[in-house]
């Protein structure tokens, strides 16, 4: 089980970690931390889900990539936050081909941000719009849906998946969760059957909201293959 957020921080300031991509010494060694900047792919299973956005992935779930994914997600390494969301941006900002950038995070139950201590994609995209405004884009993130609890979609087909999505959001009321004023770009770790950001995808459409693609960090081999790198500038 991962450590409460103030004692994973806490932990990650003072005593020395092995890089979770390779073991070696530091937080993410430089090697690493390399395999991160690479050109966004395009990334889609197969079969494609009806309302799937166009999705661009960091690579494919496999190697050195789903260790830091993992080392994020389900052990507690808080800190790698940072450097795998500025890894996003460069694909966000070439879905938004130039305009402002509103990353909207596919949400977590209230059950996986407790027992993860931390909203594992809503810190992801925070990280990816600080990167871009740094770089001199106009970039922010909007969390417009939540999530209803449903069951571990671990071990479901990708039909009891798509079943499970489609009645697992509802829209966000209340102050900072008004109708953005244009496109988004969706934002999830990692891309498996598709089911999930078609069904966040569908339920923003039913309100008007524009979808300008997704982003995530990694594509399982459960695909037809990258076809074709987007040529973004990197932020």
């Amino acid at each position: 089980m991962p450590l409460p957020a103030p004692v994973s921080d806490l932990l990650d300031l003072v005593l020395p970690s092995a890089c979770p991509g390779c073991g070696g010494p530091g937080q993410l060694c430089h090697s690493c931390h390399a395999q991160l900047a690479v050109p966004p792919t395009r990334a889609a299973p197969d079969p494609v889900p009806d309302g799937l956005p166009p999705c661009l992935a960091i690579g494919e779930y496999t190697g050195v990539l789903r260790d830091l994914v993992l080392a994020y997600k389900e052990r507690g390494r808080r800190g790698l936050a940072r450097p795998l969301g500025a890894a996003l941006a460069p694909a966000a900002a070439w879905l938004a081909q130039g305009g402002p950038v509103l990353l909207t995070p596919v949400p977590s139950t209230r059950a996986a941000i407790r027992s993860r201590w931390m909203d594992h994609t809503a810190l992801l995209a925070r990280s990816a719009a600080a990167t871009l405004r740094s770089a001199g884009y106009e970039a922010g993130v909007s969390r417009l849906l939540r999530a209803l609890p449903r069951p571990d979609s671990a071990g479901l087909s990708a039909t009891e998946r798509a079943t499970a999505a489609a009645a697992a959001y509802q829209l966000r009321a209340g102050p900072g969760t008004a109708r953005p004023p244009g496109p988004v770009v969706l934002l999830d770790d990692v891309l498996t059957t598709g089911s999930t950001l078609a069904a966040v995808a569908h339920r923003l459409r039913s309100v008007d909201i524009e979808i300008c693609g997704a982003i995530v960090l990694a594509a399982t081999r459960r695909r037809r293959g990258v076809i074709g790198e987007a040529q973004a500038e990197t932020p």
